[in-house]
């Protein structure tokens, strides 16, 4: 009888039925009163008593799974069937390939990860400005020679109304609205109007970070510099800071880090000098503070910017920044591994 049991059991797991009628004809052949599980199961009164504990256990699982079984041999022709009849006309022709990320938008969230690491929080700011926030608040007097510097978008010839030309605006709003300790970093899109080449562009994005506080120094500066050098670029990473001008800053200067394709013994990227300028920095100007109504005898701070057009050339090595804005799939493509 064991034997029996073992081939209903292999009969039942090969059984295959494409309709609802090749289901029922299993379900008579094995569990309908005349059946051959049902067979069984009388056959079972003249079995040994020796054998009747194995034997009786084999026939109940035999018989539980003969009905899961040809229940689900049931479900599947439903479905089966349910499929023929039913068509989607929404789908599309052809499989659709998953979107990536943005190069541009990757190394903006890395930036902003690193400075959240440092107490920065978000701010933000229109892009649509006035002269006061973009240039009067930041030590740009009217004739100063520095609004020279600044290739301005104007709205309708209204001296007055302007495309930013730099997210240091957003860092005037916060110093007016709020009372230090500020510690900020302002993303954002930028416009100069320049014309496009694979070196510049009409607009760009910048990274721009703020703090002030009481008895903040240049060594904060340095250090925040160092770290945010060393996350980006790597732990071997080194700075130099050259001196230079920021209307909005003093002292003010540039940062470069070693070259990361030659470790700073020199190459064409670095053009021999091992160093690659990344961004400007400086201590905010306490003319500044005084515009936006903060005491610049009980206060200090430092600002700092970077473009994220050029921190994403120097990580991948892109040399035209007009590949940013052009939507070329196979560029964009080449940035999946990044995620």
């Amino acid at each position: 009888m064991l034997e029996k049991i073992k081939n209903i059991h292999a009969e039942l797991e090969a059984a295959v039925a494409e309709d609802a009628a090749a289901v029922e004809a299993l379900r008579i052949k094995y569990l309908s009163k005349k059946g051959a599980i049902p067979a069984l199961m009388n056959d079972f009164r003249n079995v040994d008593p020796s054998q009747k504990r194995e034997l009786g256990q084999a026939l109940n699982e035999l018989k539980t799974y003969a009905a899961e079984r040809i229940n689900a041999l049931r479900e599947a022709a439903e479905r089966g069937a349910d499929k023929g009849s039913e068509i989607d006309l929404t789908r599309t022709p052809a499989p659709l390939n998953i979107g990536t990320r943005h190069p541009l938008s990757l190394v903006r969230e890395q930036i902003i990860d690193i400075f959240r690491r440092l107490g920065f929080t978000i701010a933000e700011g229109p892009e649509i400005e006035d002269d006061w926030h973009v240039f009067e608040s930041l030590n740009f007097a009217p004739d100063h020679p520095a609004r020279d510097m600044q290739d301005t978008f104007f709205i309708n010839r209204n001296p007055d109304v302007l495309l930013r030309t730099h997210t240091s605006s957003v860092q005037t709003r916060v110093m007016t609205s709020q009372k230090p300790p500020i510690r900020i970093i302002c993303p954002g899109r930028v416009y100069r109007n320049e014309a496009i080449s694979a070196r510049a562009h009409c607009f760009f994005h910048q990274v721009e970070a703020l703090y002030v506080d009481k008895n903040v120094t240049y060594s904060d500066l340095r250090q925040t510099l160092l770290y945010f050098a060393r996350e980006m670029f790597g732990p071997e990473t080194r700075i130099r800071l050259r001196p230079s001008y920021f209307p909005f800053t003093e002292p003010s200067a540039e940062m470069d880090i070693s070259c990361n394709l030659c470790g700073g013994n020199g190459c064409s990227f670095c053009k021999g000098t091992g160093w690659v300028e990344i961004l400007g920095c400086g201590m905010v100007d306490p003319a500044v503070l005084e515009s936006c109504g903060i005491d610049s005898k009980e206060y200090t701070g430092f600002a700092l910017g970077m473009g994220i057009e050029r921190i994403t050339n120097l990580k991948y090595q892109v040399k035209d920044l007009r590949l940013f804005s052009e939507n070329d799939k196979r560029f964009l493509d080449e940035f999946v591994a990044a995620h």
